[in-house]
């Protein structure tokens, strides 16, 4: 008994060791190394700490002031781990990180070892409820906060602020909305993926990570920020590769949205001067190296951030630091006075969007009717939330929460919905995901439907898909118009390489061009969205090549539909030479296999298409073997091509063929993959 008796008063001393606040004083540390060290730690954090602070208060970007504080913080830790208002600092610092809910164990530990550590110590233990989603237990500790703190520089603000947010996170989290939030896992890491922006399309993402490069890291230890790309492959998103061309260097590149048509990009970068927005634009496999938007945009005396295209692209929405408000990041707008000369009007503010809080990425709809932004203000249910705002004659309305799970108390934010509506892409630092922010689809189920509907629906939803068919689906009613995706690509029709090609549309019943555009030199790629209900005509040119014509229906209710059309140009330039790489041959004869057929039936339409054209069939050979037999295989490959477009009914007159052997090589090298470049069929148009 005795022995049991002693065990726990053992233990119970144990504990209140544990939990007894430890001063950094000398005197609690004889004998030990490191206290100097350690106090000096605390006191260069502390610094740092404080700026921090009165950037929060101020509602301003802090940086890197709590990373910087954290790193000596965390040093004067491990050598005192019992210290409250050590550990309510360092929760502090996670708190304003990518990764708050770090924080949540340091703040409890500080309120154990000593409720009197910091004023401020009540409130961020509310916090620290807050994001466990313990909403009762963090009003209740902030509003012990309000009543014992008294001071004149009105923090009750903030405090006020996370009450109301707690009320509406207690509401919201109780009627969620009907939508799935899943973290796409192949697109994340440990550090932070931001700034999803999807293509119009659903099959490209762009986005933003800081993950590990091999560039120098900053004095932090974190790697800037570069701008990926990614391709949804059979349900599956491709490994997030670095961006083509000349966008990241190293500064922080963090993309914005890409334009409707995928060709052009707004982004941000960061640097010691400050933020500023850029443009890039697409030039065939490469992104170009971004320019700075207009000064009335990129202004000299303050920040700018999330920039994004309006529906015809002539106006650019961005956030702006104003020094003469503290109320952190604004909305604003500039609009182009001349499409010419593209020059912007001075900044105009969106009052309705703005709060005293910082307001965040901003998204367009694709008719322009709606504007989807994050805020810390309004009715946020705690850090960022995401917010939508209709456009009403002209105006924009009081924005509306997106709600949870969309929205959560953690910092959800940047919003990129395909354009059927079925699908968004946000970033969220939220509890659950590989650490700091995350890149998750949201997929949103409709209307609730009749019991009798079929399951698969749902089943199917969870799984990342773009909009790939011409099914019409009964989803939430994201856009106001119903639209059409256009997509496609322009190739040659023979070679079945991309082609650069100018797009005209017009809308047929009013004679109308509505757009104008071209296609990606590397690619071919399009994509335009069309009003529904309409019948389209499309005109597309391009040097050297029949110019091809067509018109198209869009019925009315073809809501969020896609149309995918590859669009066949026909070179008919003289002295143009194509190589027939999809024509075979049995192995040292003249005999053409089946799986020859297909481009052959495509040159056969050419010339039926064309009736003035007269072209060289060329049968080409390697250098192996002897020449005399190369010739005279070649000249018979070429003949064999030749009366096989006579047997459907090209005449003779307008092809000659002829057999080169191995005088003409394309290829140098003496390998494998040289000789088999110079073992080809061709054609050349002698006129037109």
């Amino acid at each position: 008994m005795k022995k049991t008796i002693s065990i726990l008063i053992t233990l119970l001393s144990t504990s209140v060791l544990w939990s007894q606040n430890v001063d950094f004083k000398a005197s609690n540390f004889k004998g030990k190394e490191g206290f100097k060290a350690a106090k000096e730690a605390v006191s260069k954090g502390n610094e740092y700490y404080d700026q921090g602070m009165e950037a929060v208060f101020n509602v301003s970007d802090y940086g890197l002031l709590f990373k910087k504080a954290l790193i000596h913080f965390n040093d004067a830790q491990k050598f005192n781990p019992n210290n409250g208002e050590l550990n309510f600092r360092i929760g502090v610092c996670h708190v304003n990180s990518s990764d708050p809910s770090l924080a949540i164990p340091y703040l409890k530990k500080a309120w154990e070892l000593d409720p009197k550590a910091d004023p401020f110590l009540q409130f961020y233990l509310g916090v620290a409820y807050q994001l466990e989603g313990k909403f009762d237990e963090a009003i209740k500790q902030y509003e012990s906060f309000e009543n014992n703190y008294r001071k004149a520089d009105n923090y009750s603000k903030f405090s006020t602020k996370r009450i109301k947010e707690c009320e509406l996170a207690k509401k919201a989290y109780k009627k969620p909305e009907r939508v799935w939030v899943d973290n796409i896992s192949e697109l994340n890491t440990s550090a932070d993926e931001i700034a999803p922006s999807i293509s119009t399309d659903g099959s490209e993402l762009i986005l933003s990570s800081n993950r590990k490069t091999n560039k120098t890291s900053n004095e932090v230890g974190e790697y800037d920020m570069d701008i990926l790309s990614t391709s949804l492959r059979n349900g599956k998103w491709s490994y997030p590769k670095h961006i083509s061309g000349a966008i990241n260097t190293m500064d922080n590149e963090v993309s914005n949205t890409l334009s409707y048509d995928g060709t052009r990009m707004l982004l941000h970068r960061e640097t010691k001067e400050g933020s500023d927005i850029y443009e890039s634009h697409l030039k065939g496999a490469n992104w170009t190296d971004p320019e700075k938007m207009s000064s009335m945009i990129s202004s000299t005396k303050a920040n700018e951030k999330y920039g994004c295209y309006n529906d015809d692209g002539y106006k650019v929405y961005f956030t702006r630091d104003n020094d003469n408000r503290s109320n952190g990041m604004d909305i604003m707008f500039s609009s182009v006075q001349s499409k010419i000369r593209k020059d912007f009007k001075a900044a105009t503010m969106v009052s309705t969007c703005n709060s005293k809080f910082n307001e965040g990425p901003i998204y367009m709809s694709v008719d322009g009717d709606l504007m989807y932004f994050a805020s810390e203000g309004h009715g946020s249910l705690g850090g960022y939330d995401i917010f939508v705002s209709e456009k009403k004659q002209g105006q924009w309305t009081e924005p509306v929460n997106l709600g949870y799970p969309i929205n959560t108390v953690y910092d959800d934010f940047f919003f990129s919905p395909t354009a059927n509506g079925k699908y968004a892409y946000i970033a969220s630092n939220r509890s659950g995901g590989k650490g700091g922010f995350d890149i998750y689809k949201i997929t949103f189920w409709g209307e609730p439907k009749e019991p009798a509907i079929d399951i698969e629906d749902y089943l199917l939803a969870s799984v990342a898909m773009p909009l790939k068919d011409n099914q019409i689906e009964s989803t939430v009613d994201v856009n106001k118009k119903s639209l059409t995706v256009f997509k496609g690509n322009t190739l040659d029709a023979i070679s079945r390489k991309a082609v650069e090609a100018s797009i005209e549309i017009t809308d047929n019943s009013s004679g109308k061009i509505i757009e104008t555009f071209t296609s990606n030199s590397a690619t071919g790629k399009f994509i335009i969205t069309l009003n529904s209900g309409r019948n389209y005509g499309i005109a597309v040119k391009a040097p050297g090549y029949l110019f091809h014509s067509e018109n198209f229906d869009i019925p009315m209710g073809s809501a969020d539909n896609l149309v995918d059309k590859t669009i066949e140009l026909k070179n008919i330039a003289v002295g143009s030479k194509i190589a027939l790489r999809n024509i075979f041959f049995d192995v040292g004869k003249a005999t053409l296999r089946s799986e020859s057929n297909a481009e052959l039936e495509r040159l056969v339409k050419l010339m039926k298409d064309v009736p003035g054209l007269k072209i060289e069939i060329s049968g080409h050979t390697d250098d192996t073997g002897s020449a005399l037999v190369n010739d005279k295989l070649s000249q018979d490959r070429a003949e064999a091509v030749m009366n096989y477009l006579a047997g459907k009914g090209i005449s003779a007159g307008r092809m000659t063929a002829k057999g080169y052997g191995s005088s003409r090589p394309v290829s140098m090298l003496k390998t494998t993959e040289g000789r088999q470049m110079n073992r080809r069929t061709e054609f050349e148009i002698l006129s037109n």
